[in-house]
């Protein structure tokens, strides 16, 4: 049995919706579904009326909510008791920053941020966006480093989690040029020869926003998908061995650009296929119940000084 189980238990006894909780938990509904099936089969009882709407725990999901309520805690309690044992660690800011950003914005950003602010100690967790974000939900780092975009926001509570703008990022397509210096693979491509396209897999943040950009597209755009992976390095990669089209932030292609190994992959009179999104930093908000630490707290109000606070009333 894990732990995530539980909290995710917990979550369905409170909002009554499989899709809300798999919302909050940063899941796929068919993932949570799962999920929750694997704690009935470890309890060996039916937990959820599934009969009804909203959905309503068994007199046995009934009992196992408040346990789960206590022993969560219980875990809680003892995580932030060894934490404090750690005193060797105090001084060492935790960052959760998804592949994309660890690879290209985030080691600039630290030397930027060590000349302004002074050094400091730091370790990098490199996730997915979902593992990224729920290292914050759980309180498993400092500080966060994500994407957001409104067409694809994150499930990060605005009453519980600070955030910062530290910049932006524009996602767009790119591909290997010709001997000519023109686009290998040249969007939009045709209906009857689809461009080769190196796409994301299901659930990557970035392939939702890839999506919006072809949605909102003023041309249809043919594209065949013949690649996919999580991480916009691996589809890099593949475009600059000419494999087809790929849509990467530009931090991570800026060097590629500039000695002419990528370009812009739309064509000649083509609107550009282009989207900025926010980088920003989460943490959550202090609570008097974990002393937060003191060079994590000095480092977030130098950020909330020298860049954007957000301040939002709802999840985003």
């Amino acid at each position: 049995m894990e732990t995530k189980w539980l909290e995710d238990f917990v979550s369905l006894a409170e909002t009554r919706s499989f899709s809300r909780s798999a919302q909050l938990r940063h899941v796929t509904q068919p993932a949570f579904s799962r999920r929750i099936q694997a704690l009935e089969a470890w309890a060996g009882a039916d937990l959820v009326d599934r009969s009804s709407y909203p959905t309503r725990l068994t007199p046995a999901g009934k009992t196992l909510y408040n346990q789960a309520l206590e022993m969560l805690q219980a875990l809680q309690n003892t995580r932030t008791t060894l934490r404090a044992h750690g005193s060797s660690s105090q001084d060492m800011i935790e960052f959760a920053v998804p592949h994309t950003l660890a690879f290209t914005f985030f080691p600039a950003w630290v030397s930027s941020l060590r000349a302004q602010f002074g050094p400091f100690k730091s370790r990098l967790i490199a996730l997915n966006v979902h593992d990224a974000v729920m290292r914050l939900v759980e309180g498993s780092c400092d500080l966060l480093i994500t994407y957001h975009h409104a067409s694809q926001p994150l499930q990060i509570d605005a009453q519980r989690h600070d955030m910062v703008v530290l910049g932006q990022e524009v996602l767009a397509p790119y591909t290997k040029p010709d001997a000519r210096g023109q686009p290998l693979h040249a969007l939009p491509g045709r209906v009857a020869q689809p461009l080769p396209y190196l796409g994301y897999a299901p659930g990557a943040y970035l392939g939702g926003v890839t999506e919006m950009i072809l949605k909102q597209s003023p041309s249809p755009i043919h594209l065949d998908r013949v690649y996919e992976t999580d991480m916009a390095e691996g589809l890099k990669a593949m475009a600059l061995e000419g494999h087809g089209v790929a849509f990467l932030p530009y931090s991570a292609v800026a060097q590629d650009l500039a000695q002419g190994r990528l370009v812009r992959a739309e064509a000649a009179g083509l609107p550009l296929l282009e989207l900025t999104m926010d980088i920003r930093a989460c943490r959550d908000k202090p609570s008097g119940k974990e002393t937060t630490k003191s060079t994590a707290q000095a480092l977030w109000t130098f950020l909330q000084s020298h860049h954007t606070v957000q301040m939002e009333t709802n999840s985003t």
